[in-house]
């Protein structure tokens, strides 16, 4: 029953007292902020980061390459085969281990790279804040992450 002050037992499920509303709200928004430059790259948001970290650390195993990026096999093997499909990796199997897929960029999905270079520059001001408190953030959501990481 909530007293005259709107407080009370439901406190706890309204949506303005809930930390993962507004991270779900960013997150989507940012995502979606993406669209546009993403699209001369031909890349979805989740197919760039997963260009990022193959641009970053080379080739892998499908499962660092989702450890990277967190994404289970179930999400990150259909995003692989398109960017297969679109030339800008190879998936291989090697002889001492076929249980193993190894991912690969191709020559265009190195040359991609290059082309790539456009986007943080698009977004930048994407989220309006001083540069401070961006730095902040990210280094509060980067120690979230961790955390939960850890306590997998």
């Amino acid at each position: 029953m909530e007293n005259r002050n709107g407080t009370g037992r439901y406190e706890s499920i309204k949506l303005k007292n809930q930390l993962c509303f507004p991270l779900y709200a960013c997150a989507k928004e940012v995502v979606r902020r993406y669209r546009d430059p993403l699209l001369d790259l031909d890349l979805t948001y989740t197919q760039y980061i997963v260009m990022m970290a193959l641009w970053e650390f080379g080739d892998m195993t499908e499962g660092d390459l989702g450890k990277k990026v967190l994404l289970d096999s179930g999400t990150l093997a259909p995003l692989l085969k398109r960017l297969e499909k679109q030339e800008l990796i190879t998936r291989t199997r090697p002889k001492d281990n076929e249980r193993k897929l190894i991912i690969s960029l191709t020559e265009k999905g190195e040359s991609l790279k290059e082309q790539a270079l456009c986007v943080p520059p698009r977004m930048a001001g994407c989220i309006d804040l001083p540069m401070e408190e961006l730095i902040q953030l990210k280094r509060l959501l980067d120690k979230a992450l961790m955390k939960m990481e850890e306590n997998k």
